[in-house]
């Protein structure tokens, strides 16, 4: 198990409709009416929630997006707004590789490559190094242009977990092959699964698909409709080692899709090893850390069990 993998310096981005059924259940398939997929259940685009700050002009990046939004412990509930949803997710580091368009391979690029036109560096290749447990909350409201501004509303806005899994390979026969997502809502002590506990390889574009569909987007999106154009964000971003994916939100179940976070809810996603625990054990995990006052036992209970990506956020204003 991984300590916390700080994400401040790491782009992070997550996947619209990877599971089939979640954009409608979240109402927002009429969003991406009119974007052009390659298959029926292919993912629709790519969206930002935090564009790390770099030593650039940051001509396109939106000021928001360098906002951190994430926190492992709480959910600060944006003012004005109602209707709050978890989204229960898988979220990988990936390891970045780029080149130029001359075919030089390149790391990190320096503050002044990051200001030279986008057009000239590829992303090449993505690698897993880790994953865990994300929450990648999300407003419901309509009028919003991009998917972007229903995800980052500023300081705790965004979930992940502080203990992750490191990653073997990324085809089947991998480690992820072993994990699930389970999502519940704790509210006045009672226990409500939110979304449907899913497999990890159950995403609709995973493994090689995943990332090549990724590569595709990350330097070929265009900012139209709600997608944005992500290639350029990341360049002025430093054309960075590594980039965070939350790779889709799972269908949530009957309860999850009618009820929306309030002020002293505790949201809880866990991705942990189907041929270890099993749901009614995943279910009693989730009891006793949400009912946990004590700090010490709180900590004694995640070491027990260290091979599940915990994430426990209380919601507040």
């Amino acid at each position: 198990m991984f300590d916390f993998y700080s994400t401040k310096e790491i782009p992070c981005f997550g996947v619209a409709g990877n599971f089939t059924g979640h954009l409608e259940q979240a109402g927002e398939a009429v969003d991406f009416a009119n974007v052009k997929i390659a298959e029926a259940n292919a993912p629709k685009a790519v969206f930002p929630t935090y564009i790390p700050a770099a030593n650039s002009p940051t001509l396109k990046t939106p000021n928001f997006l360098k906002i951190y939004p994430f926190d492992s412990t709480k959910i600060i509930f944006p003012a004005g707004e109602e209707k709050l949803q978890i989204e229960p997710e898988c979220a990988i580091i990936f390891e970045a590789e780029w080149k130029q368009t001359n075919g030089t391979e390149k790391g990190l690029a320096t503050s002044t490559e990051s200001s030279k036109s986008s057009e000239q560096y590829e992303l090449v290749s993505l690698k897993p190094i880790c994953f865990g447990a994300s929450n990648d909350c999300s407003i419901r409201k309509q009028g919003a242009k991009k998917i972007s501004q229903k995800k980052n509303w500023g300081a705790c806005s965004k979930g992940f977990s502080s203990n992750l899994i490191p990653a073997d390979y990324f085809e089947f026969g991998s480690i992820f092959d072993r994990y699930r997502i389970a999502s519940f809502l704790v509210r006045d002590g009672i226990i409500h699964p939110y979304g449907e506990d899913s497999a990890i390889r159950g995403y609709s574009y995973f493994y090689k698909k995943l990332t090549d569909w990724l590569l595709e987007k990350f330097n070929g999106q265009k900012d139209e409709g709600p997608a944005e154009d992500i290639h350029s964000y990341l360049v002025e971003s430093g054309c960075p080692e590594k980039i965070m994916v939350s790779v889709g939100a799972t269908r949530y179940t009957d309860w999850g899709e009618h009820n929306f976070l309030q002020t002293g809810d505790k949201s809880v996603v866990l991705v942990y090893p189907k041929d270890k625990y099993s749901k009614e054990v995943i279910v009693s995990v989730a009891k006793k850390l949400t009912s946990e006052q004590d700090s010490l036992e709180y900590d004694k209970i995640i070491r027990q069990f260290e091979d599940i990506s915990v994430l426990i956020q209380l919601v507040q204003i």
